[in-house]
């Protein structure tokens, strides 16, 4: 039995999988790339989201 590359991930799978997956991280790329202020503010958001959240639960 080989070891996995990275733990936690599966390194097998099937094309159709692998395609889409690839498609997803090219797409996040390209958006980056061409809109890179708008990227930025949506992980603000995001990790904004997240910390409220994370506050949320500390208070309960």
């Amino acid at each position: 039995m080989a070891k996995n590359a990275i733990p936690g991930f599966k390194t097998g799978g099937g094309v159709l999988s692998k395609v889409v997956g690839t498609a997803v991280v090219l797409a996040v790329l390209v958006i980056v790339v061409k809109h890179p202020s708008d990227a930025a503010d949506f992980v603000k958001t995001v990790f904004g989201w997240i910390d409220q959240i994370a506050t949320f639960l500390r208070e309960l």
